[in-house]
């Protein structure tokens, strides 16, 4: 199995086009070691030829023409991408299907109930796209049971409900429901590994806990480091659980989690732009590399 991450920021990326916070201060004057990054998102692939794309995110146009194998150009139009799977429907996981309507035929689009509900009404992207190709839509369930994807051959997918939290416009909103919120385990039925993908993480829930220890390669959920992090940068007062994001620092973060786990390799995603560990000279990467902890990046390339 091949693993492209096409994005690894959070939200607005890094640097975030209207921040200045001491991080996307620090990336644009050059002053801190840092890299930019696109809003979260990656390719998967059971040959190096055909691609699962996982979320789309609004930097896809830039994420398509960093990684040369989403566009073969094997005919006038083309791409590598043969689906498309959502694990939420926040805005910088769905805007990029906006991008994406002029694919020559309809996307073979897998989501949630929940997701496809707030994809066709609080934000009608999927109704949108309607006007253009549109799309095939496949849902996929929340009790855990396996399924895979045609174009995927070799590899199974496994939803894992996540307590997280469910966007601004959805019904669900500080009320979530199954499948507000998956995380993806993606096993490679040829060589026996497996993957767990978590963008977004509220609550390490014991089934959660199951899949990431059983795993041999874990990309979960980095965006923030302390809970108030927004507040020290003066730019909101909302803490990270309120978002549906585990921090990594306190007792029962992320980072005291991961660390307890011997047989995954471990990757943090979807990295806020106040997160101090982007700098990568900051005491909190070194912390986090010192557990054994790895921060992805853009065009990072992993083979399970």
């Amino acid at each position: 199995m091949f693993v492209h991450v096409l994005g690894s920021g959070a939200g607005g990326g890094f640097p975030q086009w209207n921040c200045n916070c001491t991080n996307c201060k620090g990336v644009r004057e050059g002053t801190i070691k840092a890299n930019p990054r696109t809003q979260s998102s990656i390719a998967i692939s059971a040959n190096g030829t055909d691609w699962i794309l996982f979320n789309a995110s609004p930097d896809i146009k830039k994420q398509l023409d960093d990684f040369p194998a989403l566009q073969p150009a094997r005919q006038v139009r083309d791409t590598a991408i043969s689906a498309i799977v959502i694990t939420d429907a926040q805005i910088d996981h769905v805007t990029g299907m906006l991008t994406l309507r002029e694919h020559n035929k309809p996307w073979d689009v897998y989501t949630t109930k929940a997701v496809y509900e707030d994809l066709t009404t609080g934000f009608p992207v999927f109704n949108i796209l309607g006007h253009f190709r549109g799309i095939n839509h496949h849902e996929i369930a929340t009790d855990e049971s396996s399924f895979t994807i045609p174009t995927a051959e070799g590899l199974v997918f496994t939803a894992v409900p996540l307590k997280s939290e469910a966007p601004p416009y959805s019904p669900h909103r500080h009320n979530t429901v199954p499948g507000d919120n998956i995380g993806m385990r993606i096993e490679d039925t040829r060589t026996g590994k497996n993957l767990f993908y978590a963008p977004g993480l509220g609550v390490a829930e014991p089934h959660v806990m199951e899949y990431m220890a059983n795993a041999d390669m874990v990309l979960v959920d980095g965006t923030v480091w302390t809970d108030d992090e927004m507040s020290h940068e003066g730019i909101s007062n909302k803490r990270a659980q309120e978002m549906g994001h585990l921090d990594q620092s306190s007792k029962g973060g992320i980072m005291e989690i991961l660390s307890g786990m011997d047989k995954p390799r471990k990757f943090l995603i979807h990295i806020n732009n106040t997160n101090p560990i982007l700098n990568e000279e900051s005491p909190q990467r070194k912390t986090l590399e010192a557990a054994g902890i790895e921060v992805s990046y853009d065009g990072m390339d992993i083979e399970l």
